[in-house]
């Protein structure tokens, strides 16, 4: 088995997103083995194509640049890119991201696009387990998470393969706790 953990960046507006689309424009992931090891590491920009044009309060969150995505690929073309990356075709995996928010990304964007959903099972929500296993009364956001254990956060904040790293560590020191 080997483990999949992502983190993603989508278009973002201090209010609701212009009709009502937000788009997966970052995509960052690192496959670890069965003993928490990093195997490979998976880092793509996203073009969006309901709306194009970054708004500034996403450029200054996530630090993306227009130009990044851009020259980007769009969604199908990149996912069909990581999905190549992690051989789901071929081997045992599992797909691990902090709290819900990614995956439903991912299934917003596999709809906008057209692109079959079968691929994103199985998976794990770490954030609600991360909750029950340090028996939290509520759950943490992933710097406090990581606070919790001792690790300090690397890389920039809201960037997709900064965050998927980062939660790489958290999933790793509680391998054996994990439930899928």
């Amino acid at each position: 088995m080997k483990f999949i953990v992502f983190d993603l960046e989508a278009t973002c507006w201090l209010g609701s997103p212009p009709n009502d689309v937000q788009e997966i424009i970052e995509i960052g992931a690192i496959m670890m083995d069965n003993y928490g090891t990093e195997i490979s590491t998976f880092n793509k920009f996203v073009r969006p194509r309901v709306n194009q044009r970054l708004s500034a309060f996403c450029v200054e969150l996530t630090t993306i640049k227009q130009e990044w995505v851009d020259r980007a690929n769009y969604f199908p073309e990149v996912i069909e890119m990581f999905q190549d990356w992690a051989q789901m075709d071929e081997d045992d995996y599992l797909l691990a991201s902090w709290g819900p928010d990614d995956m439903r990304m991912l299934h917003s964007d596999c709809r906008l696009h057209d692109v079959a959903q079968e691929w994103l099972s199985p998976r794990i929500d770490l954030k609600k387990q991360y909750t029950r296993i340090r028996m939290l009364r509520k759950p943490a956001g992933l710097r406090k998470a990581l606070r919790l254990e001792g690790i300090e956060f690397e890389g920039t904040a809201h960037r997709a393969i900064d965050d998927a790293i980062n939660t790489g560590k958290i999933f790793k020191s509680h391998l054996d706790e994990w439930q899928y």
